[in-house]
């Protein structure tokens, strides 16, 4: 196994692939603003949407009334995630024929460590390029690669040209690559957070250099090493095959605190969407355990609330909301929710030898 500083890892992320697969299926579409997701009727979210439609400003995660409002012409689609997972199978079958080294994210993405292998003259950018090639003459659709010395700086590099395009940050490149690298492309980093460092001064990694890893926990807590970390271009995961996800979720944290019932369950509906396109991306096979919402008080105070379920339950998780609220009279600063996934015996194996 290569050391952490002579590292080649690929991240291969495919182009809006659950929109890409449904053009590709009717070419009526090509050139038409496409997304996949729910109806806007049904208050329901996109997964992903064409590049057309991202012109408009419309994003994945988007309510899809929002989305229609942006783009009148919008045209969403179901989802249909045996197909998703059809072509996802293919895309993965690929990258086995490099690596053995490969840590899925979702099915449309993946790192590669090929620090060993011996295809394309050890070359990690020809290995990559021969995996998009690949990728298009088995199912029609294009991949974008990033290739760098770790996952952070691959996963920023695949970014870079999409779509259908390639980055590579070399090693000897990284120093002037990441002082330049905005502090909105670093992870962890949203709208809130951004807000915040900008309020500081802080636009750039370079910026963000010239605070001490002391300063950055103080002002961000856990997330401050991890800004010290990234702001440096440093990464030492290394590529998983045996990742397994115990859980997922998403969350919210509020500029203005909340202070009523009715802002916090329209909140929780726009929550529980996007929950369900990040389990219908990340997660579409797993079983869940239980489902749990997460609240930040306006004094800070952390407070989770868990239930047993087998399935995602959006009235289930409003059950939760109002036991909190009916009980904690206080403003409310981040509001969450997620679920444990429960493990077979496979999965049981496979942590006990991670």
């Amino acid at each position: 196994m290569a050391t952490n500083l002579l590292r080649k890892i690929i991240h291969i992320d495919m182009d809006c692939f659950y929109a890409a697969i449904e053009i590709r299926d009717n070419p009526d579409l090509a050139n038409k603003p496409v997304a996949v997701g729910g109806q806007p009727e049904e208050r329901s979210v996109l997964c992903t949407c064409n590049y057309i439609a991202r012109k408009f400003g419309v994003r994945s995660a988007m309510a899809s009334a929002y989305a229609l409002r942006l783009c009148p012409g919008l045209i969403i689609l179901p989802v249909n995630m045996s197909k998703y997972r059809e072509a996802s199978n293919i895309v993965q079958g690929i990258f086995q024929e490099y690596t053995s080294l490969i840590e899925p994210l979702s099915l449309d993405e993946a790192y590669l460590d090929v620090s060993d292998s011996r295809h394309c003259q050890g070359s990690a950018t020809w290995i990559a390029e021969e995996i998009r090639k690949k990728i298009w003459d088995a199912t029609k659709l294009t991949a974008s690669a990033g290739i760098a010395p770790n996952k952070f700086l691959a996963k920023i590099a695949s970014g870079w040209n999409k779509p259908n395009g390639i980055f590579v940050i070399r090693p000897q490149d990284t120093e002037n690559f990441v002082k330049k690298l905005p502090v909105e492309k670093l992870f962890g980093v949203g709208k809130v957070t951004a807000e915040k460092l900008h309020r500081l001064g802080l636009k750039t990694c370079a910026d963000l250099r010239e605070l001490s890893l002391s300063e950055l926990t103080n002002y961000f807590g856990k997330l401050g090493n991890q800004l010290y970390e990234q702001s440096r271009g440093k990464d030492s995961r290394s590529v998983n095959p045996n990742r397994l996800r115990k859980s997922l979720s998403v969350e919210k944290t509020f500029i203005h605190d909340i202070k009523n019932s009715e802002d916090c369950s329209t909140i929780l509906s726009d929550l529980y969407n996007m929950l369900v396109n990040r389990m219908q991306k990340y997660a579409p096979d797993r079983h869940i355990k239980n489902q749990y919402i997460k609240i930040k008080s306006s004094d800070f105070k952390l407070s989770t609330l868990e239930r047993r379920a087998n399935e995602i339950n959006f009235f289930e998780f409003k059950k939760l909301l109002s036991e909190f609220t009916s009980r904690e009279k206080c403003s409310i600063r981040l509001l969450g929710i997620g679920v444990h996934f429960a493990c077979d015996n496979k999965e049981n194996l496979q942590q006990s030898l991670l």
